[in-house]
């Protein structure tokens, strides 16, 4: 038997014109080119890219999300395309659409690495602590590992180390205890039963937020590996893009955030050391150049989408200088240079 849903919410696309208009693609010499929109969900980004698009440009999207895949399939337009893939295969796709060219370059990627209101609002996902459903989580239930057998096999230490570094959970030892505890009695198979159990070991939240929150959250991002998958993604799209093209990047927590703040400092900076004696004139060109500051919602669209006011984005502009290996490493230096090599 399928599990019940509850009413679907309507999808609001955060950062919409802000976003779309950060690609600047409405320069004339930018209309016709190709951009990517990393993370469909339900089509927001790309049906305002598609609507700017001249008639030679070219849109590919990328999700994870069999759903949001299906729901892609409603665009026709012939210069629209979707992929079934995670946006850490981000150049792949690109590159299976130009075959024989080379890398391929594009004018603009957009990824807004946000979860989606169908993901939060479809008990059967398991997202949600508010809605009872298999304890799941999984963006694409047809890989991975569900966060209900991650947490049947993960150590007391495991959990306590994954609810304290994704979650940030102060009580991050009191909550893998309890969770240990409770599988030793019956496993936890529903998002009910272990937002009950987070329940008794958090003893003081902030107000208006679930005790269950952050352990929720800290349990998504390990199913879905969503920071390797930003670390994966973003230099990618800094590899592909031609010089001009805009990377504009939505996130919606500080450990999303940190990586996309580390990633363009990183790759907007001469990365020499500070006396060395070298002429401002003389210094090597950075592969990016930060477009403005950081932008949030405006009071209006946070007050009509509460889930809008933890977006941040930020946009960089790609430069002609080429790009060195070692300022990707400089910016990971927790990932081995192979997992950039796609």
């Amino acid at each position: 038997m399928s599990e019940p849903s509850s009413p679907p919410l309507a999808h609001r696309t955060v950062l919409l014109e802000e976003a779309v208009a950060a690609l600047a693609i409405d320069a004339d010499h930018r209309r016709d080119g190709v951009y990517v929109d990393a993370t469909f969900g339900r089509g927001g980004h790309s049906r305002a890219i598609l609507e700017r698009l001249g008639p030679k440009g070219r849109l590919l999207a990328l999700d994870r999300d069999p759903d949001a895949v299906a729901a892609a399939r409603a665009i026709t337009d012939k210069r629209f395309s979707i992929t079934h893939a995670p946006f850490s295969e981000l150049a792949r796709v690109i590159d299976a659409q130009f075959p024989g060219t080379g890398v391929a370059k594009v004018q603009g990627v957009l990824a807004d690495f946000g979860v989606s209101s169908p993901q939060l609002e479809d008990a059967a996902r398991g997202f949600s602590f508010r809605l009872d459903g298999p304890l799941d989580m999984r963006m694409d239930p047809s890989r991975g590992i569900s966060a209900a057998d991650w947490l049947a096999a993960a150590t007391e230490q495991e959990i306590r180390e994954a609810i304290g570094d994704y979650g940030e959970e102060r009580f991050a030892k009191q909550v893998a205890k309890a969770i240990v505890d409770a599988r030793a009695r019956e496993p936890l198979r529903r998002t009910e039963q272990l937002a009950a159990v987070v329940a008794t070991a958090v003893r003081t939240r902030e107000a208006g937020q679930n005790p269950a929150t952050r352990t929720f959250q800290a349990l998504r991002i390990l199913v879905n590996r969503e920071l390797e998958e930003v670390a994966l993604m973003l230099p990618q799209a800094l590899a592909r893009l031609a010089s001009g093209g805009r990377l504009a990047l939505i996130s919606f927590h500080s450990l999303e955030d940190r990586l996309v703040k580390r990633f363009l400092k990183a790759c907007s900076a001469d990365n020499l050391p500070a006396d060395l004696p070298i002429r401002a004139r003389d210094l090597p060109q950075a592969p990016l150049r930060i477009v403005g500051k950081a932008q949030r919602a405006s009071d209006a669209e946070t007050s009509a989408n509460p889930r809008a006011r933890s977006a941040i984005m930020r946009v960089a502009e790609r430069s002609e200088a080429a790009l060195d290996p070692a300022v990707l490493k400089h910016a990971f230096p927790e990932h081995e240079p192979d997992a950039w090599r796609s």
